[in-house]
């Protein structure tokens, strides 16, 4: 599968993805062209049936498949107004299902590729063990990336858990504890964010191409990456492993 052209849909309430680096970064490493847009819902026009339509696609019972439901006025207003306040999950396809239809169908030949950053948290449902779990991005076109996803996806240490449950009778002090564990894992506002979007854009793009987005090598952008400990070793390699950088050598002469 070859990419014309990439667009970019940015989410300004997270300035640490760097979205106009990133853009230059992806144009580099594929030899694309990559436009930058405001985000999903700010560049298209959106009806107000849009913000019921994601309402529906919130998850309220994680032990069962995808069910929509019927959106209050509240949760239809809150997601007009943007979402805010306690950490929201979203079945993942079917958000993508939402963006895909505020796209114009034009946009979608000779192989424009779509990537959005959102806040939302997205989820897919996982038949092994019959429970929702948080994605950092949900592939395919258009590939969403969360960014809420990037911290509460990836486990953190075990340890940080392990304190959390020895403090939580003693008055637990959840800043000081992020501060002990801060090299070991992500957080809200953290620039090394701007790597992780270029890792997750990397995974989306490749699955876009061959259908198949992870590598078994653990410090290849490619890796899915289960522990945030491991997401932080990816992104301090900040590169391809050698069969996957040959693979997109491969696509750059084929694509010249």
């Amino acid at each position: 599968m070859k990419i014309s052209k990439i667009f970019l849909y940015d989410e300004p309430a997270v300035p640490q993805i760097e979205i106009n680096d990133l853009a230059k970064f992806l144009g580099r490493e594929f030899q694309v062209d990559v436009e930058v847009r405001r985000s999903l819902f700010q560049h298209f026009e959106t009806k107000d049936e849009v913000f019921e339509d994601l309402a529906s696609c919130r998850i309220f019972n994680i032990r069962i498949p995808f069910e929509k439901h019927k959106p209050t006025r509240e949760e239809t207003g809150s997601e007009e107004q943007g979402q805010s306040g306690s950490i929201v999950l979203y079945d993942g396809f079917e958000l993508q299902n939402i963006y895909r239809d505020l796209i114009p169908a034009s946009e979608f030949s000779h192989n424009e590729f779509h990537l959005a950053f959102t806040t939302r948290l997205t989820c897919s449902y996982d038949s092994n063990d019959y429970r929702y779990h948080g994605r950092a991005v949900i592939c395919s076109n258009p590939a969403i990336i969360s960014t809420t996803g990037i911290i509460e996806a990836p486990a953190k240490p075990r340890e940080y858990y392990l304190k959390i449950y020895e403090k939580i009778g003693q008055g637990l002090n959840l800043d000081r504890l992020k501060e002990e564990f801060r090299e070991r894992f992500l957080d809200y506002n953290d620039l090394r964010l701007c790597k992780a979007a270029r890792t997750y854009a990397m995974q989306a793009i490749f699955y876009h191409i061959t259908g198949m987005p992870f590598c078994e090598s653990k410090e290849c952008m490619l890796y899915n990456a289960h522990w945030q400990e491991e997401l932080i070793r990816m992104l301090e390699a900040g590169r391809l492993c050698s069969g996957h950088q040959a693979a997109l050598d491969n696509y750059r002469k084929c694509s010249a």
